[in-house]
């Protein structure tokens, strides 16, 4: 029974772009809830700053 490289080589490149989209979902869903969460804050600061200079 012969087994080629290239059909090794095919399957394995097959096999880790088919396990690599669901990782690549998964790292842009914590990117994009980590921005949402330090656009969040730093609003809130700038309503500080605002409210603060109002006041003076």
């Amino acid at each position: 029974m012969d087994v080629n490289i290239g059909d090794i080589l095919f399957q394995l490149f097959s096999f880790i772009i088919l396990l690599s989209i669901p990782a690549l979902i998964i790292v842009l869903i914590f990117v994009l809830k980590g921005r949402k969460s330090r656009m969040d804050r730093l609003e809130e600061k700038i309503d500080l700053l605002i409210s603060q200079k109002e006041e003076k």
